[in-house]
Formats: C-alpha cells, structure tokens, sequence
C-alpha cells in the first residue's frame, strides 16, 4: 500500500550475529530488531506487574524484563510468565536460586552475570535450567558495576574491560556448550557505552542488546538514548534495545519504536512528518499534530502522514507520505493520498477526516498482511 520506494542511500546494513530465540521472538540474525522495556511494580504484585506488562505490549513491546531480587518475588513469576502477552526476561542479581526458579516458572530468558552467581557448580545448574525449560541467557555488563579486578586492572570503567567482562562470562557459558546468549554492555555515559559496544562487534557474533543505562528522565534520557544508540543502530550493531527512562515503561517503547522508525529499521505504527509551524500556517499545527498522536495511538500499522501548515513545503512532504494534509488558507486545505493532492478539507472537519483515511488504510494494509501470511503458510 506504501508508495514510498526503497532508497539505497537509505538503507542500514546489520551486522551479521546469531540467532537465539527469547520466547517466540527470535533475536539476532534477520530478524527484525526487538523493542524491550522492564517494569518497575514490585514482581510481588503479580496483578499489577501483569497489568504494566498488558499496556507496555499494547503499545508494541516485543520482551518485558521483570526483576526477581527475591524468593516472593520469582514465586509470583509463574502467574506473570502464564498471563503475559509476551515473552519475559528474568532480570537476576547474584543469587543463582532466584535464576533457577524464574527459568522453571516459565521466564524465557534470564539475564545474568554468569561470573556473579558463584562456583562453577552454581553455574552448570543455572545453565542446565535454562537448557530444561528453553531459556536463553542475557549476559548484562554495566560499567557501575564491574567486577573489582578489572577496576584495579584499567584503573575505572572503560571499553576494554566492559569488553573483558562481557568476554570472561561469554566463555563460561561457551565452555558449558550453551550458545543461546546475548550480551550488553551498558552505561550511563554515552560516549563509554557506544566505544564498548562498538569493540564488542568486531569480537563476537553473539546478538548485542543496547541500552544507555540510567539515561534519566523523559526528554533528558530520549536524547542521550537516540543519540548513543542511534549511532550504534546507524552503523549496524543491535538486536535488542531498551530505552531506559525514568518514565512510564511505555514511554520507553514508544522512544524506542521512535528511534527504529526514523532510521527505517521498524515501521510500526503512524509516523508523523510534521512542520514547527510559523507565521504561514493556515491553522494550529501543533495542536492539530497533537490531537492526533493521541487519536492515532492505536494503529499499528505502517502509515506515513504528513502534517504541514502552508503551501512552502506541504506538496513537497505530502508527496513522500502515504496521507498528506497541507494548509492552504484560514478556512481549508488539500488533502493528498499517495503522494498525490487528492480533495480539499476544512479546517474544522480536517482532524476527523484525517483519523477516518488512516484507519480505513490500517485496515487494508492488515487485511493484506494477514491474506500474505496465510498464502505463506
């Protein structure tokens, strides 16, 4: 239904990894890049955890980490992991107990520091676990938290020992024949994070989850975050991501989908190509821009629009979106549908008329997406 042709100026090239699977969602290789994000209810709450996890999948979540930290806490994760819409990540700390419960309550994945949990024999068990039950393993480096000999090696955090991190527990779980890992290297300064993960590339084929740890609040995280992990996502490198804000854990997936969108690498949803607007405007456009975010929240679908207040550079947008609306006057404007001027709107009917056109195209693009699903079957 898209008009919009594929530009190779535009294209990323990803970096080749393994695949593994965290659930039903498959993680490196071709398969698309994940958007993950982690809640912050007590895991105690099985209502209200799940109920976290219900919005955060809503709004296009692949993985949902959870953190168990106790034994009431992983004792809740059967419930969770059963009314989950979608795969969980048991987020484990030290205690290897705790990973062996969350793998047999039905977590897909577990993340830990294999080199944290204990003696060897502690972490055959953790591994043997994960290969019962068909989890995958997230190897989490973080550079607040680095182990003391590597501190006391490099002096303070820095790429070469996250990378000698993430490589030590790496080759704990090569030499226990258990593959199916991806590994992170986290952390709050952005500089420290994209030189790490961008050493950790070149030296293992393992799926890389990204993340700027601790990146802050809404605004101050989604642009220390876009910027750090945009570079990485820019040049190749990441199979997951999650954007960690001091926000709603939607806010999160919402940034994330954001980011992915803008670089071409996930299309979910309607993208929204909109002017700052200025003296020229034929009507309020950022209002009108933010009517419709809120209205348009629940599609799904990969839909472009523009929304642009004068005729400058209205045509000009609307004729690379699938819908298009440019002022033309106090009173109306043109709409334009597959990068074509189509009919004129008013004002004052302008935003239903918008919302109407693009649910009606959400539907024959699902339509036709589940027709192809069925003739691949």
């Amino acid at each position: 239904m898209s008009h919009n042709p594929i530009r190779p100026w535009r294209s990323i090239e990803r970096r080749k990894s393994r695949q593994i699977r965290v659930g039903n969602v498959l993680v490196g290789g071709d398969a698309p890049i994940a958007v993950q994000t982690m809640t912050n209810t007590p895991t105690e709450d099985a209502a209200a955890t799940i109920a976290q996890i219900q919005r955060a999948a809503e709004a296009g979540a692949d993985i949902v980490r959870v953190s168990c930290p106790t034994e009431d806490a992983t004792a809740a994760m059967p419930q969770i992991c059963r009314e989950s819409p979608v795969p969980i990540v048991a987020d484990i700390h030290f205690h290897y107990k705790r990973a062996l419960e969350a793998a047999d309550a039905g977590a897909a994945c577990l993340r830990i520091n294999p080199g944290n949990i204990g003696s060897e024999a502690r972490v055959k068990e953790v591994v043997a676990a994960a290969r019962a039950n068909g989890c995958s393993i997230r190897i989490g480096v973080n550079g607040g938290s680095l182990e003391r000999h590597l501190l006391e090696k490099y002096g303070e955090p820095c790429p070469d020992a996250m990378v000698e991190s993430a490589l030590d527990h790496a080759r704990i779980l090569d030499d226990l024949g258990f593959h199916e890992y991806k590994i992170s290297v986290k952390a709050s300064d952005m500089f420290l994070t994209v030189a790490a993960y961008q050493q950790l590339a070149d030296v293992t084929d393992a799926p890389l989850h990204l993340g700027i740890t601790e990146a802050g609040g809404l605004r101050t995280g989604t642009v220390k975050s876009s910027i750090g992990m945009g570079a990485l996502l820019w040049a190749g490198i990441g199979d997951t991501i999650r954007v960690s804000l001091s926000a709603d854990p939607v806010e999160e997936v919402k940034v994330g989908f954001e980011m992915l969108k803008s670089l071409g690498l996930r299309t979910r949803g309607v993208n929204i190509v909109a002017c700052p607007s200025c003296a020229r405007q034929g009507f309020d456009v950022i209002k009108t821009v933010e009517i419709l975010e809120q209205r348009l929240a629940h599609i799904s679908e990969p839909i472009s629009l523009s929304i642009i207040g004068c005729v400058v550079n209205g045509p000009g947008e609307a004729a690379l979106t699938d819908l298009g609306f440019t002022g033309g006057g106090k009173e109306s404007g043109k709409m334009f549908v597959s990068g074509r001027a189509d009919h004129n709107v008013s004002n004052a009917e302008m935003v239903d008329h918008i919302v109407e056109l693009v649910e009606k195209r959400a539907e024959a693009l699902r339509r036709e997406r589940e027709a192809a699903e069925v003739a691949a079957e």
